[in-house]
């Protein structure tokens, strides 16, 4: 019985053609002259701050640039591990490895995705309106930079910006062969290579970047996973670019759902609570990027994606009166495939012009949108004799239609006031079919959304600059939800009203920034872990709110202070939801799950000669996990454990020895302490990761 496409099946229509690779970078070295002085292209891709001086002042709304430098000193294991000291983030870390992401932004819970992740301006998670959105988190090795944007001027990129955008910019090709490996703890094993090369003329280039990583894991949780990307381009003339990026990620995981039980915690447990469980995972993508320089006031860009991404998710029953017995989890030898395959199709194209409407210097965005998702469903019941096949028990298909329309301008006032407006209208229709029932087997439903902002910016002094913005936000219901029992729910999209304003600026050796920002939601729908029952009813009002800060001191004698803070007294539920009998299932008050109210982080650097280190502390305040807000952790057999979750204070050390430009050696501490502590509940204890020990070298050719 089928469970799954294969792999290479998914990625037959997404794989390059290396016949196309070869002529584009021959026609390029070809058509255009070489010059000795000719200086590289960045391959055009959609960023959503900017990479000009003075991009991040434009924006009326908080800004965060996590630099190549501070993903070199940190050494972070996972895009979630780069994005912890970005003010107003709190993750959730599950696992090292960090294969699902849950990330939240100023008091949306780490559980959820009601932000928007790209990639080189691509939409990453699997499913923005059919499914989950968490299944896929793009690796570290890849990345050159990461774009935080928040505010009014983030509505250009929606759905599910209500917490902002997040892009991850991947790494422009160099030419030459660099070689980085780096082992360590866990019997942990990373190597990546990079190989780039251009014309003489710059006017082609070509990179690839193939990372390897393996590991028997924190608790025995191992994992092997692969990470290819490939990027070429080329100038079309003297104004268009032409760009094309392939990614191909393979993951199997052995990690699962389970957690350990409250005893073997406080034990010291260090055993792999469902050792037979696995999260095969993948994604393999195509985007075609154009880029036309129309005039010194016009420029057009096209971006055209494709993406298949799968998920199979084997889990083995559990005896559950065995398991209450033995204060651990007891197995049957009956399992699931919860199996899902995504595809996605999207075009996105942006016209910018500069013009003089009312006699102000003007900046204009107006674009266009349009993607199509599906997701195959597939629930297979297997054994443990033939734990990858069986008899399929579920087999469903989910789509979506998306189309939005948006356009912001940005009216300079004066040389010191800018006023920024923009609307996005998004249109998208939803259709559920059962592929088992021959009648009756298909529900669909649709909904159109008005997204208007307004934001402004003043600089102050030249060392302080205000910004201000509100706008409407939203999430889609998704599938599940909207069309839950093959019957339109007549759902409502969570909405939400943001409000932010700020100060940022420079002086002297500072750097600094302080936000504060109310979210006010009409509907939300939060997945908790006791009430993860679909309700037939509107989630209701929750408000979220307020205070971010970031500031960089250079202390002198080759010291730098880095410091964020995130403060959120109120994540709270604005009246009592009930379900579809109208009983009350979250009160009034109670706290947002998964959304502690401190979340700090402190880095000391310190470079001196060809030696950098950080000594960084990071903390994260107390969690409640479920929406009753309980406190005592209880278990269960049933269901989720639930409960309150103590904060945790984790203190990291990295070092960088340069030997040379092309030497250089590197080695991390994470939670240096060794300190316990419980990351997440779910159906168990999620337990922190404990110390580790990392070493790398890097080698340039």
């Amino acid at each position: 019985m089928r469970h799954s496409v294969t792999p290479a099946a998914r990625a037959a229509r997404f794989l390059p053609n290396p016949l196309a690779v070869a002529m584009t970078l021959a026609l390029g070295g070809a058509a255009l002259p070489a010059t000795a002085e000719a200086e590289a292209k960045v391959l055009p891709k959609v960023v959503v701050v900017g990479t000009e001086e003075g991009d991040s002042e434009r924006q009326p709304g908080a800004v965060a640039i996590v630099t190549e430098e501070e993903l070199q000193i940190r050494q972070p294991r996972s895009t979630e591990e780069a994005l912890r000291s970005v003010p107003g983030v709190a993750i959730k870390p599950e696992e090292e490895s960090a294969i699902v992401a849950n990330i939240g932004i100023r008091g949306l819970s780490s559980a959820d995705y009601k932000t928007l992740i790209l990639e080189d301006g691509v939409p990453i998670a699997p499913g923005l309106f059919v499914g989950n959105g968490r299944y896929y988190n793009p690796r570290i090795q890849r990345m050159e930079t990461i774009e935080v944007l928040k505010g009014a001027a983030s509505l250009r990129y929606g759905p599910s910006t209500i917490g902002g955008v997040i892009n991850y910019i991947t790494k422009q090709p160099e030419d030459g062969v660099q070689l980085e490996a780096r082992a360590g703890s866990f019997n942990s094993r990373e190597a990546t290579l990079e190989v780039g090369g251009s014309t003489p003329s710059q006017e082609a280039q070509f990179g690839a970047f193939i990372t390897h990583a393996s590991s028997d894991g924190f608790m025995d949780k191992g994992y092997d996973m692969t990470d290819v990307m490939i990027k070429t381009g080329m100038a079309l003339g003297d104004n268009q670019w032409l760009s094309l990026k392939f990614s191909d990620y393979d993951s199997e995981a052995n990690i699962s759902y389970r957690g350990v039980f409250l005893q073997a915690y406080k034990d010291g447990a260090d055993y792999n609570p469902a050792p037979d469980d696995y999260f095969i995972s993948g994604r393999r993508s195509l985007d075609l990027n154009h880029e036309w320089d129309i005039s010194a006031t016009a420029k057009l860009t096209t971006l055209v994606y494709g993406s298949e991404t799968y998920r199979d998710y084997w889990r083995y029953a559990t005896n559950n009166a065995a398991s209450a017995a033995a204060g651990r989890w007891v197995y049957t030898d009956s399992l699931n495939g919860n199996n899902r395959s995504f595809d996605r199709f999207g075009f996105d194209s942006r016209l910018k012009l500069q013009h003089q409407l009312f006699g102000l210097a003007n900046e204009a965005e107006i674009g266009v949108r349009a993607m199509n998702e599906s997701m195959d469903d597939v629930t297979v019941a297997a054994t443990r004799a033939t734990p990858r096949t069986g008899t399929i028990s579920r087999d469903a298909v989910e789509s979506a239609d998306s189309l939005a329309l948006y356009a912001q301008n940005r009216f300079a006032v004066s040389d010191r006031f800018a006023v920024t407006a923009g609307l996005r209208a998004e249109s998208y229709e939803q259709t559920s079919k059962n592929k088992r029932a021959a009648t009756n087997n298909e529900a669909d439903t649709s909904n159109t959304e008005i997204l208007p902002g307004l934001g402004a910016t003043y600089q102050i002094n030249p060392a302080l600059q205000g910004f201000a913005s509100v706008y409407k936000a939203f999430s889609p219901a998704l599938n599940s939800d909207a069309l839950n029992g093959l019957e339109d729910q007549q759902l409502d999209a969570e909405r939400s009203v943001n409000i932010e304003a700020g100060v940022r600026g420079a002086r002297a050796q500072l750097t600094y920034e302080l936000t504060f920002f109310r979210m006010d939601f009409d509907n939300q729908i939060i997945p908790a872990n006791s009430n993860s029952q679909f309700q037939r009813t509107n989630g209701g009002e929750t408000l979220h709110q307020g205070l971010e800060a970031a500031l960089g001191w250079e202390l002198g004698a080759g010291f730098t202070l880095k410091s964020s803070a995130t403060y959120i007294p109120d994540a709270e539920f604005v009246g009592a939801r009930r379900d579809a009998n109208g009983n009350i299932t979250t009160p009034d008050g109670n706290r947002v799950t998964y959304v502690p109210e401190w979340v700090t982080n402190l880095s000391l650097e310190y470079k001196t000669g060809k030696l950098r280190t950080a000594l960084s502390v990071h903390h994260t305040g107390e969690q409640y996990t479920d929406v009753l807000n309980t406190k005592p952790i209880t278990e269960s057999t049933s269901g989720f454990f639930t409960g309150q979750i103590d904060g945790y204070t984790l203190l990291d050390l990295n070092a960088i020895y340069e030997f040379s430009k092309d030497l250089s050696l590197s080695a991390s501490a994470k939670n240096l302490t060794d300190e316990q502590y419980i990351a997440s509940l779910r159906q168990g204890i999620y337990v922190g990761t404990e110390r580790s020990i990392d070493v790398g070298v890097k080698l340039k050719f």
